[in-house]
């Protein structure tokens, strides 16, 4: 399976490293990887910051705040053989991701990596705000995934 990352910075605040790069496009294929994805993808990253994204969640959400991070799902199963899916695209306060880094104590990388493991499990379409049990099974996914990366939270 072949699974392509876009990544596109739209902001200036925090610098955008390779490393951090390079993790959010592993990130991605691991929880691809760990849910079985059976088919060639494409996700796209856009990094902004806080501005940038209380603008998209008050278009799209409704709510007027920043947020860490959005998903826009866009998967359709019909492409035809061969075509990768088109999963979504995933939108990342990196102004953000860098302070709650700093409040749970761990890396800009892990978090990013975090975040980006959360969102493609919303593109998937698990749902993390639709009751207790998929809380759960999200939340334990995301940490198995980080944790076959070598990325444990603390």
């Amino acid at each position: 399976m072949k699974v392509t990352v876009y990544i596109c910075n739209s902001q200036k605040k925090v610098a955008l490293t390779d490393a951090v790069k390079r993790l959010s496009a592993r990130a991605v294929r691991s929880a691809l990887k760990s849910e079985g994805f059976p088919r060639s993808a494409e996700v796209s990253i856009t990094f902004t910051d806080d501005e940038g994204i209380r603008k998209m969640n008050s278009e799209y959400r409704g709510k007027e705040c920043p947020t860490d991070v959005l998903s826009f799902p866009l998967f359709d199963d019909d492409y035809g053989d061969g075509m990768p899916a088109a999963l979504g695209d995933i939108v990342i306060s990196l102004e953000r991701a860098l302070l709650q880094a700093q409040e749970y104590g761990h890396s800009l990388e892990r978090e990013v990596a975090f975040l980006c493991v959360h969102s493609v499990l919303h593109l998937l379409g698990y749902d993390h705000e639709t009751g207790e049990k998929e809380e759960k099974e999200m939340f334990e996914k995301q940490e198995s995934v980080l944790e076959k990366m070598g990325l444990p939270r603390k």
